[in-house]
């Protein structure tokens, strides 16, 4: 489903024409196959973020190939990423990113109202799954009337709504105290079981980490395979 090869990415620092690259990512190969749960951890500058955020089409790798769900995706535009994206993929962002005007069924609803769906289906789509994460009595309410869990439940909808086969999620859990964060990460395994969704998790987070069906870690922008890890203990749902 995701496939990358020999990515490499580095940042330009300093005023144009005494500019430096400093590496982020040094040569990353990785495959998530369909369905599966892949869960990358590393410490703040270690390059997950990068990697996640090339995942998504919302950086171009300096060099190296981009390939999901069949699809070279290297070299695609803005435009074209999210064209691919609405398709293709959701992402849950670490602090949520609710338009606060919205209320938790509009934010919800947005996507299925940029792609063009009648409203009738769009009410029945969006109250459905907002029963289905346990939030529909809070469709009224605006982000600023839930808490940090309803608020992330929200943020899952939205990438939901539009059924894609991949998620992605950004240290999805950094906002949240550990009662909501034990309930999130059983909503991520009850949602690649149920929907068989493949799921890609950025953390420095060993529990969330461990909900993974593999574990790798990123050091230094370099990959890290499993065996060169402590083994860590799987989340039961």
């Amino acid at each position: 489903m995701i496939h990358l090869q020999q990515i490499e990415h580095a940042f330009k620092l300093g005023r144009k024409g005494n500019e430096r690259l400093v590496p982020v990512l040094k040569g990353i190969d990785l495959t998530v196959n369909k369905g599966e749960i892949v869960t990358l951890i590393g410490r703040s500058g270690s390059g997950k973020s990068t990697l996640l955020h090339i995942v998504g089409g919302f950086l171009r790798p300096t060099s190296g190939k981009v390939r999901i769900a069949d699809q070279d995706v290297t070299s695609y535009s803005e435009t074209q990423w999210a064209d691919f994206r609405r398709n293709h993929m959701g992402v849950v962002f670490q602090n949520f990113q609710l338009i606060p005007s919205m209320t938790a069924y509009e934010n919800t609803e947005l996507p299925l109202v940029l792609q063009g769906i009648a409203p009738n289906e769009r009410r029945r789509q969006t109250l459905t799954l907002l029963e289905q994460l346990g939030i529909a009595s809070y469709a009224d309410h605006y982000p600023s009337e839930l808490s940090g869990g309803q608020q992330q439940r929200v943020g899952i909808a939205r990438s939901l709504i539009l059924n894609p086969p991949i998620l992605l999620a950004d240290e999805p859990t950094g906002s949240l105290d550990s009662e909501n964060e034990a309930q999130f990460l059983q909503l991520l395994q009850s949602l690649n079981r149920e929907r068989n969704i493949t799921l890609l998790i950025i953390t420095h987070d060993d529990k969330v980490a461990s909900i993974g069906n593999r574990t790798m870690r990123i050091e230094d922008g370099l990959l890290l395979q499993p065996a060169e890890q402590s083994k860590l203990e799987v989340l039961q749902p």
